[in-house]
């Protein structure tokens, strides 16, 4: 079978995924690496079924991937069959209050990352600056000094050249350090490897709903060293997300709500996309389905193939599943929690293409209520999917003490299933939307590793335009030079509006969708919600409080032209 790749997805597969000799020169083409993949990942059915057809099953999971139907996360594709055999993107990792702790941390991120893995971090127990630290009789330096060991440490681990390395870093918004947590990336030379979010809790939301101050309190002694207007800090986190789109916001108390095994401790971090919560040295495989794919056309036009939907996200959780065996995973203590609690993420990508294939606008109830019903099919199926497994090869190894057990649920096979990633990468060689995200722009440069570009422009346009027999090969090179169909008359006021792009979009809609997401997502969903470059800071004020309110489990905002390295851009202008 050979896959339907574009240009862009042949030009990244080549430089940091495919298979290479000593030179540097692929040896593999795309359908070799499915195959690699497809062959390693299936291999795992024999542990459970020395009787499966592994061929049969090993067919079914190339033929997803070479569709280009299901893609799992980066280091699968990278190195499932390979001698790293490293296949998981999220991990978090432990910082406890001690110099041993902390750089314990730094060598499991340098093992991390050269795996490429991302990692995330809650510096929350580590006392403040100026705090007296016994031993030494000397004074502590806080966590934001700290932070900048792991910055350059993640400097020097280029994971191969093929992935740059990620953190998140997290600190509790009653922290005594909290102003210089939340002003740190201000300066955007500082922590360049790093997002950092605050995590705030429901006493803080509720202080400033109240117009009231909260405790800071040091998490070495557990003591209250002083009091804030919640007001002020909120006021604080939006400034600086205004000027530099950090730091964003998690909502700590919210996702410890749907922690799946609270009694192995409370969730604190989470990747370095914020999607994906996870205990102390919890790792999660995440994939994504291609919603673009999953539109049938008729004489009417397209409609979702629910059956076709139905089966590949049943496929993508035994795939995924599959992989939390086949992997080989960089420390023990992150294996022993992986595998006992068996945590996947299946998410989606390509669903603006979807939208616009189905005729209806992103910033529209239509857009929202399909993006509930798509996403309420796939946590159905995935839990069914998930139970079945469990039949066939037991629940995970903690089911006994987790939140299913205590509800008299029936087993199940992960503790958690489904989790919407950004999927950037993924979604240039499935060549569509990525994550939940609308379209940036109908043509815009991608800024990739290592300084190179990617031009890319949106082929739907292309579909439309002859459908509806506007095409013509001016309106193309006008798109493709970086012009605003908005401005042209020969397009008709239905395209214009289902072709809506990210910065048409207001931020209000932006939230609404992914609360619509997060709805039906057991982990958290990663979305930017977009301004353009003129927006206030009310403007974000409000995304925040919406985000709060809607239910989602944070937030990121991006004021554009906020960075002086921006991954997209298109012409120059006040929305992109």
């Amino acid at each position: 079978m050979k896959t339907r790749l574009s240009p862009n997805a042949l030009n990244v597969l080549a430089r940091r995924y495919l298979k290479k000799d000593a030179s540097g020169r692929p040896v593999e083409t795309p359908e070799e690496m499915f195959q690699r993949v497809a062959k390693n990942i299936a291999s795992v059915e024999n542990l459970y079924n020395k009787k499966t057809d592994i061929k049969h099953t090993e067919e079914d999971f190339y033929r997803m991937m070479a569709d280009l139907e299901f893609l799992p996360n980066s280091p699968t594709l990278m190195n499932a069959g390979r001698e790293l055999q490293q296949l998981c993107a999220c991990f978090v990792i432990p910082v406890k209050d001690s110099l041993e702790s902390i750089f314990e941390a730094v060598k499991d991120t340098a093992l991390i990352h050269q795996s490429g893995g991302g990692t995330g971090y809650s510096f929350s127990r580590l006392r403040p600056k100026n705090d007296r630290v016994c031993s030494t009789n000397g004074v502590a330096s806080g966590p934001v000094s700290f932070m900048k060991v792991f910055n350059t440490a993640t400097d020097v681990i280029k994971q191969g050249g093929a992935r740059r390395g990620a953190n998140m870093g997290i600190l509790r918004v009653d922290h005594p350090d909290i102003r210089d947590f939340i002003t740190i990336k201000n300066d955007t030379d500082e922590l360049t490897n790093f997002n950092i979010s605050v995590a705030v809790t429901e006493g803080f939301m509720k202080a400033l709903k109240d117009d009231s101050s909260y405790d800071l309190i040091n998490p070495h002694t557990g003591k209250v060293t002083g009091r804030e207007k919640a007001k002020n800090i909120f006021k604080l986190i939006v400034e600086s997300a205004w000027l530099s789109g950090e730091p964003g916001v998690i909502f700590l108390d919210r996702i410890n709500r749907d922690n799946p095994t609270p009694t192995l401790g409370e969730i604190e971090a989470t990747n370095p996309c914020g999607e994906q919560p996870l205990l102390p040295f919890e790792s999660c495989t995440l994939g994504s389905i291609n919603l673009s794919r999953m539109a049938i056309k008729d004489n009417e036009g397209y409609a979702i193939d629910w059956e076709r939907l139905k089966k590949t996200v049943a496929l993508g959780v035994r795939f995924l599943d599959n992989i939390i065996d086949a992997n080989r995973y960089p420390i023990k203590e992150i294996e022993d929690i992986s595998r006992a609690n068996r945590k996947i993420g299946l998410g989606v990508m390509g669903f603006a293409d979807l939208l616009i294939k189905l005729r209806i606008a992103y910033n529209c109830d239509d857009a929202l209520k399909l993006g509930e019903k798509i996403m309420s099919f796939i946590q159905k199926t995935a839990y069914e999917t998930s139970k079945r497994l469990a039949l066939e090869r037991g629940a995970f190894p903690n089911f006994k003490i987790s939140i299913f057990s205590e509800k008299g649920g029936k087993p199940i096979r992960n503790a958690t299933r489904t989790t919407i990633a950004p999927t950037g990468t993924l979604s240039i060689i499935a060549g569509c939307s990525s994550g939940i995200e609308p379209i940036y722009s109908l043509s815009y440069t991608r800024n990739i590793l290592n300084g190179r570009k990617l031009k890319e422009i949106n082929t739907l346009i292309k579909d439309v335009a002859e459908e509806d027999g506007f095409y013509s090969d001016d309106l193309m090179n006008f798109i493709a030079s970086g012009g605003d169909i908005k401005t042209r008359k020969d397009v008709p006021y239905d395209v214009k509006r289902i072709f809506v792009t990210a910065f048409d979009i207001s931020p209000e809609w932006h939230v609404k969708m992914q609360a619509a997401f997060q709805k039906h997502t057991d982990n958290a969903v990663s979305k930017t919600i977009n301004f353009p470059h003129d927006a206030a800071k009310n403007d974000v004020k409000k995304a925040f409080l919406l985000a709060y309110k809607l239910g989602c489990k944070g937030i990121t905002v991006y004021r554009s032209r906020s960075r002086k390295n921006q991954v997209l851009s298109c012409k120059d202008s006040l929305y992109c």
